[in-house]
C-alpha cells in the first residue's frame, strides 16, 4: 500500500472514531456505486449523513476543506441520494466533510457540518 493511501486510510479510520465518539452510529463505509464512492454514512440519532473524509500530512498546500469545490459538493448530495434510494431511505440527507490534518501518532479534526 502506498503512503497517500495508508494515510488516507488512517484518516478514514480516525473519522470513524470520531463519529462514534460523537455517538453516531456508523452504517456504511467507502460504498460505492457507478458515479462514485461515499466515504461514510452516518446516523446521529435524528438523521442520515454522508461524510467526506479529506487528510492532509499538513497544511502545507492548503486546509483539506479546501478541496471541497462546489462541483464536489454537488456530487456528493447526488451519491447521497443514490445511498439513500438503494438503502430504502426517504428522509432528507445532509452532508458533512471532515477534514484531517496530521500523521503519526494522530489527526486534528475539523467538521464541517451541512455542506451542502
Amino acid at each position: 500500500m502506498n503512503a497517500h493511501i495508508g494515510l488516507g486510510q488512517r484518516g478514514e479510520d480516525a473519522a470513524a472514531g470520531y463519529l462514534v465518539g460523537l455517538g453516531w452510529t456508523i452504517l456504511d463505509r467507502n460504498w460505492r456505486c457507478r458515479e462514485g464512492e461515499l466515504d461514510i454514512v452516518a446516523h446521529d440519532g435524528r438523521r442520515h449523513i454522508v461524510c467526506e473524509v479529506k487528510t492532509r500530512r499538513s497544511t502545507r498546500f492548503g486546509d483539506p476543506l479546501e478541496a471541497i469545490t462546489a462541483d464536489k459538493a454537488a456530487r456528493l448530495r447526488r451519491l447521497a441520494w443514490r445511498w439513500a434510494a438503494a438503502h430504502g431511505v426517504s428522509a432528507p440527507m445532509r452532508v458533512d466533510v471532515l477534514g484531517l490534518t496530521g500523521d503519526g501518532d494522530g489527526f486534528s479534526i475539523d467538521h464541517l457540518r451541512e455542506v451542502c
